[in-house]
């Protein structure tokens, strides 16, 4: 059984090149107001990087003068008190570092998340038909996150060992030339081994995780559709299925450990091998005069820093290229063709967008010709025409797939058909701006999915900044008003996430409440009393009826009761209008599609 593993946190990384390394510098234009805080912060990275290094070789003069054989005339305690200055020094000027660098990267990577939502909100339903939303999330979130630890920590880091690592090799080049010279020979050299083989203990370490990831999508699989299980009687199946990528797991989890046990040897015996022979030398060379004991302890102290230096590069260069490909992602996003072009400048100082021209809601579809993008081998509608009059309220009936919902989402262009004409008072649809057409267009979908806030800010979502006595008129012509009174918040009651704590007819009225309060030219009605019960069907269409008044209407039903009264009903099969005609008309066509659909409904009087 094929399964999609959630990679997000695994991305391949990328390639580091002057074209990879180019494209991932654009994401400094969200940087950019905030160039002169990285530029003092970079100077100050430098300077606290260079008195660090001072420490190892005050160590070394504090043993030397203890011994009597420095070359200053300094005392212990004249020591003690520069050291007590630099930490002082060392610490403001770290303060500062850490300061100036939250500044780039917290406004830095917040702009950077404002305009990869704004990008994503301003995307067309294509492009979230093609992502799965954990992409997207992720996207947002893991990816933006590894941009904001590059801008914060890692690139700071890994600048800060570099320093230390050439200011190093610098300073025991002239201090200790021999003793240098033997430490560059094998230390390093042991440290990129043990980086090497690190890699491969990582690698077998995220196998691990891979298969134990494994193992626990079957048991969620399991336990969620523990019904299906039982019925068909496939226990023994899903434990031998279980039990087997058990298996697996162990088998990665002994070579796993293998590789630690062998790294630990190899760290054991070659890494603190070399430090122990490098340390061997110097003792010789202090046993014979060439050096003093200070400068012995300067150096091993500076062979340490260099050592986790060089470690550290490893480490810090493989965040680098993490988030690299971080910018490649967001980029992806960012580079797309806009849907609309959202500009905040247009919204009123209380949210509410600026009135614009309201249609009067006549509609012709000519000719209509569609196929998905995602399934252009599939023709859905195949030369539809048809014509509604401004307020009139027509109705589409066929079977599931015909392409009834692909009409109306036309009419919002939510995409683009590939031939015909869909005029909206006379005017083609693809001339008008995206979000003045949609703002004069309400629908009430069968499925409801409100938002998890409270009742109020769902029935605002229709007109931000309406006023309180909106509010009510509009829950009131909805048929809402009566049961949100009994809520002990009123409006200010919390639905739950996606409307879960309101029944299915509570979330209908309060959709229609919100397509109320827009007071849209043109209203669409997808199956909005499909699922009801009776009861709330009653209620629900009671709204819908208030709603359509002196509105272009047009719905989309399986219940052909709801439609008896409508000025016009299109019959739709396999994305063409075989039928058209009031529910009387129809009705006489003994042979008709809608006859035969209204015969399994209900009596033809």
């Amino acid at each position: 059984m094929a399964r999609r593993r959630n990679t997000n946190n695994d991305e391949p990384l990328p390639k580091l090149n002057k074209e990879t390394l180019s494209k991932a510098l654009e994401i400094f234009q969200y940087i950019k107001p905030y160039r002169w805080y990285l530029f003092f912060g970079l100077l100050l990275l430098f300077l606290s990087s260079l008195v660090f290094m001072v420490f190892p070789y005050l160590s070394g003069v504090m043993v030397d003068v203890a011994q009597g054989n420095s070359d200053w005339r300094f005392s212990l305690r004249d020591v003690g008190l520069v050291l007590i200055l630099i930490l002082v020094v060392q610490g403001s000027i770290s303060y500062a570092r850490v300061m100036l660098f939250a500044k780039v990267s917290e406004y830095g990577i917040a702009n950077v998340r404002r305009a990869l939502y704004k990008k994503m909100v301003s995307l067309p339903i294509v492009f979230f038909e093609e992502s799965r939303v954990g992409e997207l999330v992720s996207r947002l979130t893991s990816d933006v996150e590894k941009l904001y630890n590059a801008f914060s920590i890692t690139l700071a880091e890994f600048l800060r060992q570099v320093i230390i690592l050439i200011s190093g090799v610098v300073f025991l080049a002239i201090t200790t030339p021999r003793l240098a010279l033997i430490m560059l020979a094998t230390f390093p050299l042991v440290v990129v081994a043990a980086m090497i083989f690190g890699r491969f203990i990582r690698r077998l370490s995220k196998k691990r995780q891979e298969e134990l990831a494994d193992s626990n999508t079957i048991v969620s699989e399991t336990m969620a559709t523990i019904q299906t299980v039982k019925a068909f009687t496939n226990e023994a199946f899903e434990y031998l299925r279980y039990g087997g990528k058990i298996d697996r797991v162990v088998t990665v989890s002994m070579a796993y450990a293998r590789g630690r046990a062998i790294f630990s040897v190899f760290v054991i015996t070659l890494l603190f091998g070399a430090l122990f022979f490098i340390i061997w030398q110097g003792a010789n060379m202090l046993q014979r005069g060439d050096i003093s004991a200070g400068d012995l302890i300067a150096f091993v102290s500076y062979t340490a820093i260099i050592g986790g230096a060089i470690a550290g590069l490893g480490n810090f260069y493989t965040e680098i290229l993490g988030a690299i490909g971080a910018t490649e992602r967001v980029r992806d996003i960012l580079n797309r063709e806009n849907e609309i072009f959202l500009d905040t400048d247009e919204l009123l100082e209380d949210g509410a967008p600026q009135t614009l021209k309201r249609l009067k809601g006549n509609i012709e579809y000519q000719d209509v010709h569609f196929r998905y993008p995602t399934r252009e081998d599939v023709a859905v509608l195949k030369g539809l025409s048809l014509d509604v009059d401004a307020g009139q309220k027509v109705a589409l009936v066929g079977a599931s797939g015909a392409g009834k919902s692909t009409i109306v989402q036309l009419l919002l262009r939510f995409y683009d058909f590939q031939e015909g004409q869909i005029l909206v008072d006379g005017r083609p649809v693809s001339n008008y701006d995206i979000s003045a057409l949609r703002r004069n267009i309400a629908i009430v979908p069968q499925e409801v999915i409100l938002f998890g806030g409270t009742i109020r800010e769902n029935i605002e979502y229709g007109k931000p900044g309406a006023s309180e006595e909106e509010l009510i008129e509009a829950a009131s012509k909805a048929n809402a008003w009566e049961f949100i009174q009994e809520f002990p918040e009123g409006l200010d009651t919390i639905v739950g996430e996606r409307g879960v704590k309101l029944s299915g007819g509570q979330r209908q009225r309060i959709a229609i409440a919100r397509a109320i309060l827009k007071d849209p030219a043109i209203l669409l009605l997808d199956e909005a009393t499909s699922s009801l019960d009776a009861e709330s069907e009653k209620v629900v269409q009671d709204a819908l009826n208030t709603l359509m008044q002196g509105r272009t209407s047009i719905i989309i039903a399986h219940r052909l009761a709801t439609i008896r009264e409508v000025d016009c009903i299109y019959v739709i099969d396999r994305g063409r209008i075989i039928e058209k005609g009031t529910h009387e008309e129809l009705s006489l066509m003994e042979e008709g599609a809608y006859n035969n659909l209204a015969k399994l409904q209900f009596e033809i009087s």
